[in-house]
């Protein structure tokens, strides 16, 4: 028997016959080969003249009964924002009931009772399916560097007739069935969303096939069953794929594909009978009285511009900043962003100095428009800029009228309450290791010798202003030729105002040349010696901060590569080269 006499089969078995008319409705068949279908059924005693199956069909189907599924729920759902801040998109509620849940009950309905939920994110919170619906969990404990393709490679051992699901699909209509005859991926010939790929097509035989050059409607949901067979294949697939650089960030799909074309067939499915659940606004769209449009985010800008929250749109995330996580919102017309503190951040920032700074410097045309700023959880609503771009670090230009964006500050001489001791922070920051040691064998060593530049620094400081301690590249905000806002004002604190062009210069992981090219800019090619050899200290004591900072956001599962080992390597580097210069002019250090 082949594919489309059990796909034929498994379709009288679950519904009386009406007519061959029907069937190729239902089969996407023509009437021809409906008829030659059921005419060979017959002859091979699968059914009998009135169409019902006999008990040698019935033994076949046995073979081709679903076994397992499993559930991809690991990753993190950054498009959700701000839901994902607080659940996994997987529990987002839609029409009462819970996305996740909604899937296993429609699995257990078709028969399918060992269900398997990959899980990553806020792992904690689907323990409770273990007791509710006897499922069982696969941790993948990289959900925050490998994408879906890894959380299926850790499924693989148990693909056997097996469902694979993505846990942000909500089917209208139950999509699993008592019987599957053949392979087959879930296609949408029609789709709405603009970030699906535009490269799918299916050919008159039900294949799918990607093709660069083509253009197309189609996109490949996540959903699709694997026969025995097929299972073995993707298998291969997986584990060849894990072990190439770069595939990590691969969706699952990948697996299913030999060369061009995909091993399953397609089975077609219309927009109306689906929903893919990946923004907020896709809530909204399908459910605006769902629970969860009701979090503490939404609460808060409904609060402040007296809105209701069908009010707030086009909700998207911004790029994941290394401290905090940030969305754009939109309010009658208006674009804004809301800042929310990143993990671990309320032992390094103070939100109450944090806002003492943003009133000295309101209205002086230095920092972007702070339109709330909550002193107690850090949450900020800000007017976005649309059209603006961040400074180019290897952009003269661009480089030139950042300095002299910093210099106006810093002439202001603007004064506040709290003050930046780095070496103090250094040590803070090496405290919420909690007794770990440091990453890096020689740390100790390279720690004294930071600790030792102090008395040349103090000897250097004449007078401290409000200084931003971040003044990194990223946080230069271009909306015109030459109009510029620094943002991001966290650190800022009393401190030399010299401090910040050494952060420029560390963030951008600048060599010594080019650190060169950022003083001579900022002093219009007249800097002294000393104060440039302090211009070094700084480079290498604040390296070694942001390493210590590099290392607790390890320890909380947030890895920043090479950015973390430049900075260690800055400490190290410019204590030689700070070192050998005032040795050089004779310094007593």
């Amino acid at each position: 028997m082949n594919a489309k006499e059990f796909y034929v089969l498994s379709l009288l078995l679950n519904s009386p016959y009406v007519s061959q008319r029907n069937l190729s409705s239902r089969t996407n068949f023509s009437l021809g080969t409906i008829n030659n279908i059921l005419k060979k059924l017959l002859q091979n005693g699968y059914i009998d003249k009135n169409m019902n199956l006999t008990n040698a069909s019935k033994d076949d189907l046995k073979k081709i009964k679903p076994k397992n599924a499993v559930i991809l729920s690991a990753g993190i759902g950054l498009r959700m924002v701000p839901i994902h801040f607080e659940t996994p998109k997987a529990l987002a509620e839609i029409k009462g009931e819970i996305l996740i849940e909604r899937l296993i009950r429609q699995l257990q309905e078709a028969g399918v009772k060992d269900i398997y939920v990959v899980v990553g994110f806020m792992k904690e919170k689907f323990e409770y399916l273990i007791e509710k619906f006897k499922v069982k969990l696969i941790v993948n404990t990289e959900y925050f560097k490998k994408s879906n393709l890894h959380s299926l490679k850790l499924s693989s051992e148990i693909l056997d007739n097996s469902y694979i699901i993505n846990c942000n699909l909500y089917f209208n209509k139950n999509p699993f069935n008592l019987y599957e005859p053949y392979s087959w991926c879930m296609v949408n010939e029609s789709k709405n969303s603009e970030d699906t790929e535009n490269n799918v097509y299916i050919n008159k035989k039900n294949k799918i096939f990607i093709d660069y050059k083509k253009q197309s409607n189609s996109e490949i949901l996540g959903l699709c069953y694997l026969s025995k067979k097929d299972c073995d294949f993707v298998k291969n697939n997986l584990s060849k794929l894990s072990k190439v650089f770069g595939n990590e960030y691969l969706p699952w799909q990948n697996a299913l594909f030999n060369k061009n074309e995909m091993l399953p067939q397609a089975k077609k499915i219309d927009n109306c009978d689906f929903f893919k659940i990946n923004t907020y606004n896709d809530i909204i769209n399908i459910d605006n009285n769902s629970n969860s449009l009701e979090n503490d985010s939404i609460n808060l800008i409904k609060k402040i511009f007296n809105i209701k929250k069908e009010d707030i749109y086009d909700i998207k995330v911004l790029k994941k900043g290394m401290t905090n996580r940030s969305f754009i919102f939109t309010v009658k017309k208006e674009k804004y962003i809301l800042r929310i503190p990143g993990k671990g951040t309320d032992f390094l920032i103070n939100r109450k100095e944090e806002k003492e700074t943003y009133d000295i410097i309101n209205g002086k045309n230095i920092c972007d428009d702070v339109i709330y700023i909550n002193e107690k959880n850090g949450y900020k609503i800000s007017k976005f800029f649309e059209n603006s771009r961040c400074c180019d670090k290897d952009s003269e230009d661009d480089l030139k009228l950042c300095m002299k964006k910093l210099k106006e500050f810093h002439n202001l001489k603007l004064k506040v309450n709290h003050e930046f001791d780095i070496f103090e922070k250094i040590n803070f920051y090496q405290s919420l290791w909690k007794e770990k040691k440091s990453i890096y064998k020689d740390y100790d060593i390279t720690k004294k010798n930071i600790k030792s530049l102090k008395p040349f620094i103090d000897s250097m400081v004449k007078e401290k202003y409000l200084t931003h301690m971040d003044a990194n590249c990223d946080n230069f905000l271009f909306l015109g030729k030459k109009d510029i806002k620094l943002i991001d004002w966290e650190y800022a604190s009393m401190q030399d105002p010299h401090v910040d062009i050494a952060m420029f210069c560390i963030y951008a992981m600048y060599d010594k040349k080019q650190i060169d090219k950022i003083i001579d800019i900022y002093f219009e090619n007249n800097c002294d010696i000393l104060n440039r050899i302090k211009i070094y200290s700084y480079i290498a004591c604040c390296g070694l901060l942001w390493s210590n900072w590099c290392e607790y956001k390890l320890q909380l599962g947030i890895e920043f590569g090479e950015y973390s080992i430049k900075q260690y390597s800055y400490a190290k580097e410019f204590y030689i080269i700070v070192k050998e210069m005032l040795k050089n002019i004779n310094y007593n250090f």
